[in-house]
């Protein structure tokens, strides 16, 4: 069960950094990238066969990010450029990649990463096993990433590209490029999905061109389930509350394939997980409204009752006078 849990960690923190990668488009850009499904398999691929070229391990993790970045930027100029909606720009990028990741790949399906060194080598030599050797390298990432996000976002440059998100109208009235700014946005998520996959890969000693399969949604489950959970209210809170989203929803998934649930219904519960995480914020304001509305009627029963009351007992001494 120890080693179960470690696992869920390990990967929860891997897809942590993939969440980060959609808050950046999602939460600040406000934009859906579907080609997250693609740049992951693109980071993973580029930073496998960088490995079995003999490039050192960090250098593949860096490609990673390189191509990652470089598959945003195609879906930027798609949508500024090009004006085509941000939606069909990702779909049409995720598309396009796979066809790409199978020439990165020597358009093998699945390129296993045999007697190479990766990242993970010098903890398996100190005889750590691959879960707790990921989850060290994994945190050391996450860690990384969110300080060097949580300065860039309150850069001045940050700053427009966050008012992008916020406001394009009013953006574009101050001066901002918000085309640029979209652009970078992107590269930057797309960047972080890349290195994810990089990690993913030499955590799993394997890249397969389908596993970038529902990774928009299991990177939205996360980012749902952590802000619900762990709240947003301010930026380092949100970015940490993504991540430690993504390893609730790792763990969840362990223990229910612990539980005897079949591998095949995975992604049936994925998608109910997120339809439930999705529609968690709405049924907190509907319960809040509720309550609201029983205290005001309780509020005026008791100003009502109080006000009967002070009549009645107005009206008494009234009556006495008389007799």
């Amino acid at each position: 069960m120890i080693n179960i849990f470690a696992g869920a960690v390990g990967l929860g923190l891997i897809w942590g950094i993939v969440t980060l990668g959609v808050f950046i488009s999602y939460r600040v850009l406000g934009m859906p990238d579907l080609s997250v499904e693609g740049s992951i398999v693109t980071g993973a691929a580029v930073a496998t066969m960088l490995i079995i070229s003999g490039a050192h391990p960090l250098l593949a993790v860096l490609g990673a990010m390189f191509a990652g970045a470089v598959a945003g930027t195609i879906t930027g100029f798609l949508h500024t450029r090009l004006k085509i909606p941000a939606l069909l720009s990702g779909i049409l990028t995720m598309t396009a990649l796979y066809s790409i990741n199978l020439r990165v790949m020597d358009g093998r399906p699945n390129v296993p990463l045999l007697r190479t060194d990766t990242l993970l080598t010098p903890f398996l030599e100190m005889e750590l096993t691959r879960d707790y050797a990921i989850i060290i390298i994994a945190f050391i990432a996450v860690v990384l990433v969110i300080a060097a996000l949580r300065w860039f976002l309150t850069t001045e440059f940050g700053s427009a590209l966050r008012a992008t998100g916020n406001n394009p109208h009013m953006s574009t009235a101050q001066g901002i490029n918000t085309k640029t700014m979209k652009l970078v946005g992107l590269a930057c998520a797309n960047s972080l999905v890349g290195l994810a996959g990089g990690l993913l890969a030499q955590y799993q000693g394997f890249v397969d061109v389908q596993m970038g399969i529902g990774a928009i949604v299991i990177a939205l489950a996360s980012l749902i389930i952590g802000e619900v959970i762990f709240g947003r209210t301010t930026l380092l809170r949100s970015m940490i509350a993504v991540v430690l989203g993504a390893i609730v929803y790792r763990v969840i998934i362990a223990l229910v394939l612990e539980a005897g649930m079949a591998a095949t219904d995975l992604r049936l519960f994925t998608a109910v997980t997120v339809a439930l995480a999705l529609w968690l914020p709405t049924a907190r304001e509907q319960i809040d409204l509720i309550l609201r509305r029983i205290r005001h009627k309780r509020g005026s029963f008791k100003k009502t009752g109080k006000k009967d009351s002070l009549e009645s007992a107005g009206k008494a001494p009234a009556k006495r006078s008389e007799g």
